[in-house]
């Protein structure tokens, strides 16, 4: 079965040595899900679009991070966060990314606002509460992560699957379908040691460790998994429904 294409929602782009090194994220996310690498991948750019197109029939939607901040309400944010909440509500496999994650959040009736615990940064230990299929079974395994912003109020009918340290909402299922996580699965040991570099100046005025940061920088394979296992899951589920369809189509039992 040929799949429906993955819609990859950009919001934003990495800094400067790593797009000119390794691409956007649509590239990045793309290196992290090897397993998807030859699916139709569509993206769009979300700050620059008047009018998104239905996505109705997307085999899954992943929204990027972004170096802006959800509490900024630009229009292209808002629109977007209003056809988060359609897809959402029509149960369209959704992955919120950083960004991604906080303006699904906000989209659902969450609140996003400066992490009240600080900047966190780095390859930074991880727990899943829960049980999950995309997330993972429980336990403790590194993500890389930079933020400043966390969706600090959850919305509705959210549950938490996992936190760090410094992020409580680290990882949550915002409904059926949609998930969220605040570190990027699609940053690897090479491109983080490049944002760590890039944010050298703001994490010494903020009295940070770099080399510390630096020191403890490692390969996040566990965390990377989310993307495979979200578009795996979105896949054997169109897969199920196309059979199911069919079944019923021709009067056999499925």
């Amino acid at each position: 079965m040929s799949l429906p294409p993955i819609v990859v929602l950009v919001t934003g782009d990495p800094i400067a040595e790593t797009l000119a090194t390794r691409g956007g994220f649509l590239e990045l996310i793309r290196a992290a899900a090897p397993a998807f690498a030859d699916a139709p991948w569509v993206a769009y750019d979300v700050r620059v679009l008047n009018v998104l197109p239905d996505l109705t029939d997307a085999l899954g939607v992943i929204i990027t991070g972004s170096p802006l901040s959800v509490t900024a309400r630009l229009p292209w944010m808002e629109q977007t966060a209003a056809r988060l909440a359609e897809l959402v509500r029509a149960e369209v496999p959704v992955l919120g990314i950083c960004f991604g994650h906080q303006l699904l959040g906000h989209a659902l009736g969450g609140r996003v606002a400066a992490n009240p615990r600080g900047r966190e940064m780095g390859s930074v230990p991880f727990t899943s509460w829960v049980a999950d299929p995309v997330v993972g079974d429980t336990g403790t395994w590194p993500v890389n992560t930079t933020h400043l912003d966390s969706v600090v109020e959850l919305p509705p009918g959210a549950r938490v699957l996992g936190s760090t340290a410094l992020e409580p909402h680290a990882a949550v299922r915002f409904g059926p379908r949609a998930w969220g996580v605040q570190h990027h699965p699609e940053i690897d040991a090479a491109v983080l040691r490049q944002y760590i570099a890039a944010r050298r100046p703001a994490l010494l005025a903020e009295g940070l460790d770099t080399a510390a940061i630096e020191g403890n920088v490692q390969e996040a394979p566990r965390a990377a998994a989310v993307l495979e296992r979200f578009l795996r899951l979105a896949a054997e589920e169109r897969e199920g429904a196309s059979s199911a369809l069919a079944g019923a189509a021709s009067g056999s039992p499925v």
